[in-house]
């Protein structure tokens, strides 16, 4: 529980500099998932979602957000870091949504309010996933889905801290990878797939898809060094669950 505090610091004084960075990627096309910005169109996660009641849980400058009030949801953007939310007032366009500041692991809204709660890297890589699937699961109406993407474990237990790159080499115990320091006492999390299952089953989900997104050969990775380039072309970097509440 201490993160939320550091994590929050964390994310209010890099947001300027990670908007400036990555933006002109996120921002100029929707619906796209991940370190390699993979088109939702060819993963088939979200759906259609028109009419739909939607929560982002992480929305850091709304990339996502604003592209699914354009085609129709009705969306809520939530996130911990007041200058994320600031950004994404300051960029929302002609398709308004909601903004609120809150913790994954505190979720200030009534049982049953969502159809869709979903994150991309976002509230359920930086709050202890424990805590935070159930806060989704209780939100969401019957039928409600619960869609995140977050790192693989393969691609955590490969990280070279001293190199700053992801390798060829196990550098990492799969099953000691929970807490990940980021540096300045904010953390994220991560899970053994095992885990990951018993979290979501126990929160009353259905799982009903684990997608591993695979670039394409040479598809860039705008937030990661790799060795070699093509890495996450031969092993897991992302996994997106799509789960449901029965």
């Amino acid at each position: 529980m201490d993160s939320i505090s550091a994590n929050r610091q964390f994310w209010n004084q890099i947001s300027s500099a990670y908007q400036h960075e990555h933006d002109p990627q996120i921002g100029a096309t929707p619906r796209l998932w991940g370190m390699y910005s993979i088109p939702d169109a060819h993963l088939h996660a979200l759906g259609d979602v028109t009419g739909k009641r939607v929560l982002e849980l992480g929305c850091g400058a709304g990339q996502w957000s604003s592209a699914l009030a354009a085609e129709g949801a009705t969306v809520v953007g939530l996130d911990l870091s007041e200058a994320q939310l600031a950004a994404a007032a300051r960029t929302m366009g002609s398709a308004r949504y909601s903004l609120v500041q809150g913790a994954a692991e505190h979720l200030p809204f009534a049982a049953d309010s969502f159809d869709l709660v979903f994150c991309d890297f976002g509230g359920l890589s930086w709050a202890p996933p424990h805590l935070a699937v159930p806060q989704a699961a209780r939100i969401l109406r019957r039928g409600g889905r619960l869609v995140f993407n977050v790192a693989s474990p393969w691609f955590e237990a490969c990280y070279d801290e001293a190199a700053s790159r992801v390798t060829t080499t196990l550098q990492q115990d799969y099953f000691g990878l929970n807490t990940i320091a980021e540096g300045d006492d904010a953390s994220s999390y991560q899970l053994t797939y095992g885990d990951w299952i018993k979290v979501m089953r126990g929160a009353g989900l259905v799982i009903d898809d684990l997608i591993e997104p695979r670039p394409d050969p040479g598809t860039a990775n705008g937030y990661n060094e790799t060795d070699p380039p093509d890495w996450a072309h031969r092993w897991p970097a992302e996994m997106l669950w799509v789960t449901h509440k029965p």
